[in-house]
């Protein structure tokens, strides 16, 4: 016994030897000493001693500086990020992965941030005569239009922004969205030239850019390089000295904003946090403003850049808390927390997403439904900006109608599905919009003069409505009662009696911002003109770009505006939406009918003008992803009793006659007639399966 305790210790002074590391996270990149002998460990985990260490208490909320990195698409956002994780000793230079904040597998695969991520950072800056130690909260947001949303949720917590601009490729179009998200929120913004050792970059001329369209001074532009790290030691100290502090009070009571949230198998709901005003600690006992629910903070930290404990947030801070939430629909984003027993007045939170594409999500198996329901709402947590409402389709069985901000956001929700939920067997239908529309009802008033009672008979495809109406004078007549505005999302929801006529429909519309070479002028002109664009702004940035503002139907540019745009300016073109108001439109159902019967998942919403050419697109592409079966299939696509398209399957026919070599010809009718009479009874029972391929083609026609 004595000798295996002898070699127990021996073991663990030998690791202990090996395995040294002096950290200290109050340091810049000068004072940052940190050894690691261990050659097996690409990144240090957070382990209790080191968190042990970080003490909150040593930054009031006048050292804390609260910031995010907006900029346009491939910019360099993650990069600089990285290079400022490095620079205040968060990670190890040259150890990890790029783009350290991006972590979801489909970031990876993509190269675009889907996530804002969080990091915490401390800075030794001289300020005001003396060397400070700082708190600094970075916020790497996205920069697709699609995810906008995450960049308002990120400036919420914010003061500041690093508005950072390509020197190569200039001002963009969502460089110029995100500024107006900053400049209305009241940030203090620190334009960055960013990629200034690129050959074609050119710093002066996207300094005049930033003048003339955000009227930003030309010598408060930082000049950097995150690739080289070139000039990246004056950003820090920017954002020290031009955001300001949090203007919080430690002695209100605890008011915190929900900022993120997501699903943890062994945690439960992990809740990312600002704490506004107050101070909250471990243990401490919060209440939802938005739910009336109570909890206890099981664990509070900050992330630096992982999960780090801390044991207590105060104000200005942000970070992490466990508060045993077991369901995603407890945290609510934008939902105020505070101590319970205490009266707040509730923070403003933030405004509801607007939807702009709706999709349809079904199990393959409906066995899977409950599967695909849970993996839904964990993702969901994750991203507040999907909503989700049951559904059944008659061809596909029970599912979920689903709204996101763009294509890309939908695209990227099922393929995080696939790959964090492991599903795989699911069947996603055409994308939708959704309008508004007015229909005339038949309303039908009959009087019996004997009783004097009438009855009115509303007939419409929401309810009937039955009142009593009394009349002496006249014995029977009809009416039109216009019916209120009603609000889609599903084409399926459309009627198809003809007594319910549709007077007027709107469509929704979004105002697009699309800079180019001058060069370009003519063709996206062109372009914009083909799909129904009205054009409310025209102006040159500099000699070589133009700026162009368009009201265009959403539905013209959801699909594939974006890839034309890009292949008639060679690439050079930037593009950006918001939505905008309804706008009435000559619209009409397309229905895709097989054998007859419609198909409610494939039905869409079209301009009139364009239904027969998207008619027979749906039609061709679903004869080439159905599978021929014994029977006749028939592919029809129609506007109301009126087919515009069709493409018929044949069937895949026996040779009955191949055992006749001779004989009467009335044995080959007889034989033919059986068969026939075979194939009439498959077409009558039997069904079509349409495989997900077809699906996914049909998202891309226009």
């Amino acid at each position: 016994m004595t000798t295996f305790k002898r070699a127990s210790k021996a073991l663990t002074s030998k690791f202990s030897a090996i395995y040294t590391c002096n950290f200290h996270p109050v340091t810049s990149l000068s004072h940052f000493s940190y050894t690691l002998n261990a050659s097996f460990c690409s990144r240090p985990r957070q382990n209790n001693k080191e968190a042990s260490t970080i003490d909150l208490n040593q930054y009031p909320s006048d050292n804390i500086r609260n910031f995010s990195i907006i900029a346009h698409v491939d910019h360099g956002k993650s990069t600089l990020a990285d290079r400022l994780l490095e620079l205040t000793g968060t990670i190890r230079k040259g150890h990890g992965q790029p783009q350290y904040l991006d972590k979801l597998q489909v970031e990876r695969e993509r190269g675009i941030t889907v996530k804002a991520q969080t990091a915490t950072m401390f800075h030794r800056h001289k300020f005001l005569g003396s060397d400070t130690d700082f708190l600094l909260n970075l916020i790497d947001t996205p920069g697709h239009v699609d995810f906008s949303y995450e960049v308002s949720r990120s400036l919420a917590a914010c003061q500041g922004a690093l508005l950072v601009v390509d020197a190569a490729q200039g001002v963009q179009a969502q460089t110029v969205a995100n500024f107006y998200l900053a400049f209305e929120s009241n940030l203090a913004i620190i334009p960055v030239i960013n990629k200034i050792d690129q050959p074609t970059a050119d710093p002066d001329r996207v300094k005049t850019q930033l003048k003339s369209m955000f009227d930003l001074n030309p010598s408060d532009v930082l000049l950097t390089s995150a690739k080289t790290g070139l000039g990246l030691e004056h950003v820090l100290p920017a954002a020290i000295e031009r955001i300001p502090p949090p203007p919080g009070k430690n002695t209100s009571p605890l008011r915190m904003l929900l900022l993120d949230s997501y699903y943890d198998e062994y945690k439960g709901v992990i809740c990312h946090v600002a704490i506004v005003d107050g101070a909250l600690h471990k243990g401490d006992k919060i209440c939802s403003a938005a739910t009336g629910q109570s909890y206890e903070v099981s664990d509070v930290g900050i992330m630096h850049p992982e999960l780090v404990a801390t044991g207590i947030l105060l104000t200005g801070q942000v970070g992490y808390i466990v508060s045993g939430m077991r369901s995603t629909k407890e945290a609510r984003v934008g939902d105020t927390l505070h101590h319970t027993r205490t009266v707040i007045q509730p923070l403003p939170g933030f405004k509801p997403a607007k939807h702009m594409v709706f999709s349809g999500l079904y199990p393959a198996d409906g066995s899977d439904f409950e599967a695909l329901n849970h993996a839904i709402e964990r993702l969901t947590c994750n991203d507040a900006s999907v909503s989700v409402t049951k559904e059944s389709s008659t061809a596909l069985g029970l599912g979920f109608r689903c709204g996101f901000l763009g294509l890309l956001h939908m695209d990227v929700f099922h393929q995080r599905l696939e790959q964090a939920c492991s599903l795989s067997h699911f069947t996603m239908n055409m994308e939708h919009m959704s309008f508004r529309l007015f229909l005339q009802c038949h309303i039908f008033l009959s009087t019996q003069m004997e009783g004097m009672v009438a009855y009115l008979h509303v007939f419409t495809f929401l309810n009937a409505l039955y009142q009593s109406y009394q009349s002496s004078s006249v014995s029977s007549f009809s009416r039109f009662y216009p019916c209120s505005k009603l609000q889609i999302q599903n084409p399926a929801a459309l009627p198809s009696n003809p007594k319910n006529r549709l007077t007027a429909c709107w469509e929704p519309t979004v105002i697009a911002t699309i800079i180019i070479p001058s060069e370009y002028v003519g063709s996206v002109i062109t372009l914009c003109a083909e799909r129904r664009g009205e054009q409310l702004e025209y102006s040159f940035i500099d000699s070589q770009r133009a700026f162009m503002r368009y009201r265009m139907p959403l539905r013209e540019i959801v699909v594939d505006f974006y890839n034309e745009l890009k292949s008639i300016t060679s690439g050079y073109a930037s593009f950006d939406y918001e939505d905008s108001e309804y706008q009435a439109s000559d619209l009409v159902k397309l229905d895709i009918l097989l054998n007859g019967q419609p198909v409610d998942a494939m039905a869409t919403i079209v301009h009139k003008s364009k239904a027969p050419r998207v008619g027979r697109e749906l039609v061709e592409k679903l004869k080439k992803f159905i599978d021929r079966q014994m029977f006749e299939i028939i592919i029809q696509a129609a506007i109301g009793s009126k087919v515009i398209a069709r493409e018929t399957l044949s069937a895949m026919r026996k040779n009955v006659l191949a055992k006749c070599y001779g004989g009467d010809v009335t044995r080959k009718r007889k034989l033919l007639e059986k068969q026939k009479e075979g194939k009439k009874r498959m077409k009558r029972v039997g069904s079509v399966d349409i495989p997900q391929e077809a699906f996914h083609e049909l998202l891309k026609v226009s």
